[in-house]
């Protein structure tokens, strides 16, 4: 398997999910499992099918996450990436009609239930990277290939 990348606020995300899930959550549903359990008769127990279903999830996350996080290289921010778009940039384009957008470029498993993040194996990132300011990138789109210009690029430091 290959090294993934990932921002610092990502990695620490998802390390904070991994450590909630098995520290919090599962002793918990571990708990209400043993509890309907010994209630008896299991297979008309709601409490009990439903907990131990949920329990599966959890240790399925688990063991995803375990899996991609020894996987996962961080990538930090480097003063010779200042004014050029990079994996981990805050990038403002605009395109010819006028409109707006303004997104981070990030890794894959960074961009779930967020709007404002987009991957670095987009079509929108890939055509970015390494572009300055006022440059412009021709991106390819289901309706044919759309011009963006670069108005503005941000790191966190």
């Amino acid at each position: 398997m290959s090294t993934k990348l990932i921002t610092k606020e990502g990695f620490e995300a998802l390390k904070n999910e991994l450590d909630y899930l098995w520290r919090e959550k599962r002793p918990d549903v571990t708990q209400k499992v043993t509890w309907a359990a010994s209630l008896g008769d299991r297979s008309e127990n709601a409490d009990y099918q439903y907990n131990k279903k949920l329990l599966r999830e959890i240790d399925r996350r688990v063991r995803y996450l375990r899996k991609r996080l020894e996987d996962m290289r961080v990538v930090e921010f480097s003063p010779e990436q200042e004014g050029r778009v990079f994996f981990g940039a805050w990038v403002e384009v605009e395109n010819e009609g006028g409109e707006v957008k303004r997104f981070r470029i990030v890794g894959y498993d960074e961009i779930y239930g967020r709007n404002d993040y987009i991957s670095i194996d987009s079509p929108m990132a890939r055509a970015l990277l390494k572009k300055e300011v006022g440059d412009e990138a021709f991106v390819q789109t289901p309706q044919g290939v759309m011009e963006w210009w670069v108005n503005k690029i941000e790191y966190l430091k």
